[in-house]
C-alpha cells in the first residue's frame, strides 16, 4: 500500500539531465490541471494530504532534484532553468494551460513559472511566500513552525547536496519588477496569520505589485497548508472554479 494520500500515480521524467519523480492525482481528469510546487526539502508525501483533497481536477507534483524520490542533480541550477524543467515535463504530460499552486520555497518558483511562461498559467495561488528571497535558505525555519511542532508533522530529510542547490537557486531572487505583467492573470494570495518564516508582510507586498489580487490571511503558521489542509483544499478549489467575471472582481 502507497504511504501517499490518495494513491497518486507514480512516474519519473528525465528531463534536462534530471531524474524527477511526478505524482498525479485524477490523472486525466476533465478542466484546468493544478501543478502544485511544494517548499524546500519537502517531498510529494508532504504535500500529498492537501493535494489529495483538491477535487474536481487533475493535480499533479514533483520532487525537486535531492528531495524524496529524486536523485540529486550533477550540477546547480537557477530559477528559471527549474521552471523550464517544470513546464517540459508539463507538455509531457499534455498540459498546455495549468494553474499552479506553490508553497514559500515552492511559491517563489510558482512566480517565476508565471513570468516566464506567459498565457500557459491561468490562475495563481502563493502561500507563504515572498517576492524577494534575500538569502539563502527560505522555508528552513519551518522546521520550528508552531503548528507543526503541535501537531507531529514532520517533513522528510532532502539530502544535504539538495538542500544546497535548492537554496542556491533562489538566493537573492526577485519577482518585484515582473510582477506587476501578472495583471491579466487571477492571482490568490494566502498568508499565515502567525507566520514567523514569511509573515503576512510579504503577501501584502505581492499583492500590492499585482492589480487584482485577492489577499487572505489565513489561521495557522508557516506550514498552514499541511497542517489546515482541509481547508486551504476548500478555498484553493473554490479559487479555482470561480468564473471569470467573480474573479476579476475579487
Amino acid at each position: 500500500m502507497s504511504r501517499i494520500s490518495g494513491r497518486p500515480t507514480i512516474s519519473t521524467e528525465h528531463v534536462y539531465g534530471l531524474s524527477l519523480r511526478v505524482a498525479r492525482w485524477r490523472e486525466g481528469a476533465p478542466g484546468t490541471p493544478l501543478l502544485f510546487l511544494n517548499g524546500i526539502g519537502a517531498d510529494i508525501a508532504a504535500a500529498a494530504p492537501l493535494l489529495a483533497q483538491i477535487d474536481g481536477r487533475e493535480v499533479w507534483t514533483l520532487d525537486m532534484p535531492g528531495v524524496g524520490g529524486s536523485p540529486d542533480a550533477l550540477l546547480p541550477y537557477a530559477a528559471p532553468t527549474i521552471a523550464a524543467v517544470v513546464m517540459e515535463i508539463a507538455d509531457r504530460l499534455g498540459h498546455k494551460v495549468i494553474d499552479v499552486a506553490g508553497f514559500s520555497w515552492g511559491g517563489a518558483l510558482a512566480q517565476q513559472v508565471a513570468i516566464q511562461f506567459p498565457g500557459r498559467v491561468r490562475r495563481l495561488v502563493l502561500m507563504a511566500t515572498t517576492p524577494t528571497v534575500g538569502a539563502p535558505g527560505i522555508g528552513w525555519a519551518a522546521l520550528l513552525d508552531d503548528d507543526m511542532l503541535a501537531s507531529g508533522l514532520k517533513l522528510p530529510t532532502a539530502t544535504p547536496l539538495g538542500l544546497a542547490y535548492q537554496s542556491m537557486a533562489m538566493a537573492g531572487w526577485t519577482s518585484v519588477a515582473a510582477l506587476p505583467h501578472l495583471k491579466g492573470t487571477p492571482v490568490l494570495v494566502l498568508m499565515g496569520e502567525r507566520d514567523g518564516v514569511v509573515p503576512a508582510c510579504h503577501g501584502q507586498a505581492i499583492a500590492d505589485l499585482i492589480d487584482g489580487a485577492a489577499l487572505e490571511v489565513v489561521p495557522g503558521s508557516h506550514l498552514f497548508p499541511f497542517t489546515h489542509a482541509a481547508a486551504i483544499s476548500t478555498r484553493i478549489s473554490a479559487f479555482l472554479d470561480q468564473p471569470e467575471r467573480a474573479q476579476a472582481a475579487a
